[in-house]
């Protein structure tokens, strides 16, 4: 195989597992730093820091292509997706398995360091992401389903520096449950024809005509746990001023997906990257702001 050819199949791999479009390993890796920093009380040790953005990296990836070996020909009729690397022949199957076997184990062995109860919960994490595919021949909300496969680093996360999972790691997860439902049916709202057609379910059809007012009240319900998190915790102005800049892009969602359009229902969905971002940044700066005074909060 000349260097071209194997340019090419990286390349192919690259889509396969998303790399190209990272919006998901973002939506997966805020709330994962949502709770590292929470979990460590805002001082996390940079090395464990550094195993969740690659074990988020890993099992985005892995996710991605265990995604497509389960909706290849669902894949093959949907407009948006039917030029992916495995639809076209362009990897073939047995590749595209020893791919997730290959990423999955990487991220298993970053696991290994990272204590008991951390490893089993990783395994929950795995069977999540490996069955989330088969969730929307079924089931109405596969959105929530998502939600906790792509939250559970939140648990792990805790599980990592204090080998315990307390509640406030639960209502992280819940919180980010309504924030994956509400993301992913502006996602639906893309392919909601096709998916109409070919018989799979989202919240999209299963909300209707009250998509968008769903989308806006699982916004709000994601945001009305946060803040009692960030009570229990004791933050204060920077995390709620978080909050509210957060609220403020998702009103600016709702500009977008009021009138069902595929553009801006796309547009809608890759702009939840800055939600996360600023709930981010404002737990940073809270814990930062503690640290200068010589506080510590949790």
């Amino acid at each position: 195989m000349n260097l071209a050819a194997i340019k090419e199949r990286i390349t192919q791999y690259e889509r396969l597992m998303r790399l190209d479009r990272p919006i998901g390993i973002l939506l997966l890796l805020w709330p994962t730093l949502w709770a590292v920093w929470i979990s460590s009380c805002g001082g996390p040790d940079p090395t464990v820091v550094w195993m969740f953005i690659l074990g988020t990296v890993l099992m985005r990836s892995a996710g991605c292509v265990m995604n497509d070996l389960a909706d290849t020909k669902f894949d093959a009729h949907v407009e948006r997706t039917r030029n992916r690397p495995l639809v076209t022949g362009a990897v073939s199957r047995k590749e595209a398995l020893l791919l997730a076997g290959g990423l999955t184990l990487a991220a298993f062995i970053l696991v290994l360091y990272l204590g008991k109860l951390t490893i089993m919960l990783s395994l929950v994490a795995l069977a999540l992401a490996a069955t989330y595919p088969f969730t929307k021949r079924f089931f109405a909300l596969p959105q929530a389903y998502l939600g906790i496969a792509f939250g559970f680093g939140i648990p792990m996360a805790f599980a990592a520096h204090s080998g315990m999972v307390p509640p406030v790691a639960w209502w992280l997860l819940l919180a980010n449950v309504f924030w994956a439902v509400a993301y992913d049916t502006e996602y639906a709202m893309v392919d909601r024809e096709d998916d109409i057609r070919i018989g799979i379910r989202t919240a999209a059809i299963t909300f209707g005509r009250y998509d968008v007012a769903a989308v806006v009240a699982c916004y709000a319900a994601m945001l009305g746990i946060l803040a009692l998190v960030g009570m229990r915790l004791r933050f204060g102005t920077y995390f709620h001023a978080s909050l509210g800049a957060a609220a403020v892009i998702m009103a600016y969602h709702y500009t977008l997906i009021r009138t069902r359009e595929r553009a801006g229902s796309f547009k809608a969905f890759l702009h939840n990257n800055w939600v996360g971002a600023v709930i981010f940044g404002g737990i940073v700066a809270e814990y930062a702001s503690r640290s200068v005074a010589g506080v510590r909060v949790n």
